[in-house]
């Protein structure tokens, strides 16, 4: 395989791809658990949560696309089986639990967080650690992305019952 000749060492390439394979679990996680809420959303909040969810599910799946395929343009392989996803995320999931439409919400805010929380960090790791300012301004637009989807989570559960 020949790798890309971008400014970027061995190691450095190397360090990337793991960050990067993180986050893409991470994502494919939040992505499920809010698919997930969007089939199994009840209540009388059901039919603005259920496309809400929908809207929000949407964007996390280009975002996971964008990860994987910047995963490949530092040349790396992308995991892409649910085992490698599951081993790698830092989000947890909670199998065989339906909560109610609020805690659905704060389930998602809570995600969106602390995944915010973990792209600041990665960020200072792409940038300062392997000297990737590519990667470092990729992940500043997920970040952003995860800031606003938080924000409107936060919005719609100061109105759920």
């Amino acid at each position: 395989m020949m790798h890309p000749k971008i400014g970027l060492n061995e190691e450095q390439r190397a360090g990337v791809i793991r960050l990067l394979n993180v986050l893409l679990a991470d994502e494919y996680v939040l992505f499920t658990k809010t698919r997930n809420f969007h089939w199994n959303v009840v209540g009388p909040h059901f039919h603005a949560l259920h496309r809400f969810f929908e809207e929000q599910y949407t964007q996390l799946e280009a975002a996971i696309d964008d990860v994987a395929e910047r995963v490949r343009t530092v040349g790396g392989q992308a995991i892409g089986t649910l085992v490698e996803l599951r081993e790698q995320a830092r989000l947890s999931e909670s199998p065989g639990e339906y909560p109610d439409a609020r805690a659905m919400v704060l389930t998602l805010l809570a995600d969106h967080e602390g995944l915010a929380e973990c792209l600041r960090r990665d960020l200072e790791e792409a940038g300062e650690r392997y000297g990737d300012v590519g990667t470092n301004d990729f992940l500043t637009g997920l970040l952003e992305q995860h800031e606003k989807m938080a924000w409107m989570l936060r919005a719609t559960a100061s109105h759920l019952d």
